[in-house]
């Protein structure tokens, strides 16, 4: 394929040069260049307007580039035909702060839809939800509706859809915001333990207590610019 890295050694995420304007004319990213390798856990953080959506848009090719380069998981974003954006989004799975569940499926078919639009054989999807679930202390909730369910658990039902299809890479658009401090501890120490499996997790989040207790790579954004990047969880 064109739009593919060939090498072993492509990291996960990379942006070189990347900027965006929007038609509006709010410079939402200036000049990023960034590389995220493949099995890191890396928190986004910034104040609101600082350009985490739109990195997370471009990231998922959602939005375009003006300038730049953009590679993930071993596709060229920059150049990629709208036909490619499905094979992309298939290498990633995503965590959405409002839980994104549909209320008339349970759980169980809430994380199989994820398989399903991608035409797994009804084996697979047993097989592959039953794990989800178990991997995010599930497995007995399988035939509840999500409005039985409380936010902390809506939440893991929303990362084992996230995770059933074993994307390399998992996107958390701040999955804390809605639960309580206990469940965020709960949230953020499951994706750590997915990582440590080899998946690379990226995390936007304004909550700076997590960042300083899980101790993982801090990206800030600022005005659309990298202003810090700290290894380890560094204090900023």
């Amino acid at each position: 394929m064109d739009n593919m890295i060939q090498t072993a050694e492509a990291p996960a995420i990379e942006f070189v040069g990347v900027s965006k304007t929007y038609p509006t004319g709010t410079n939402a990213l200036e000049d990023v260049n960034i590389r995220i390798n493949n099995g890191e856990f890396v928190f986004i953080v910034g104040k609101s307007g600082a350009g985490k959506s739109t990195f997370m848009k471009l990231i998922m090719r959602e939005e375009k580039a003006n300038t730049g380069r953009i590679t993930v998981n071993g596709f060229e974003l920059t150049s990629m035909h709208r036909s490619q954006i499905p094979k992309l989004r298939r290498t990633m799975g995503i965590v959405f702060q409002d839980f994104r569940l549909i209320p008339t499926m349970n759980v169980f078919d809430n994380v199989a839809f994820a398989m399903r639009v991608v035409g797994a054989s009804g084996r697979e999807v047993r097989r592959e939800v039953t794990r989800a679930l178990a991997k995010v202390g599930l497995g007995d909730k399988a035939r509840s509706m999500p409005l039985e369910l409380s936010g902390g658990e809506q939440q893991r039902v929303g990362l084992a859809r996230a995770l059933v299809n074993s994307p390399k890479l998992v996107i958390a658009d701040e999955p804390t915001g809605n639960v309580d401090p206990n469940m965020s501890y709960e949230i953020v120490s499951l994706l750590t333990e997915i990582n440590r499996r080899g998946t690379t997790v990226l995390m936007v989040t304004h909550d700076h207590n997590l960042v300083r207790d899980f101790q993982q790579r801090v990206i800030m954004l600022q005005d659309g610019r990298i202003v810090a990047d700290n290894p380890g969880g560094d204090d900023q």
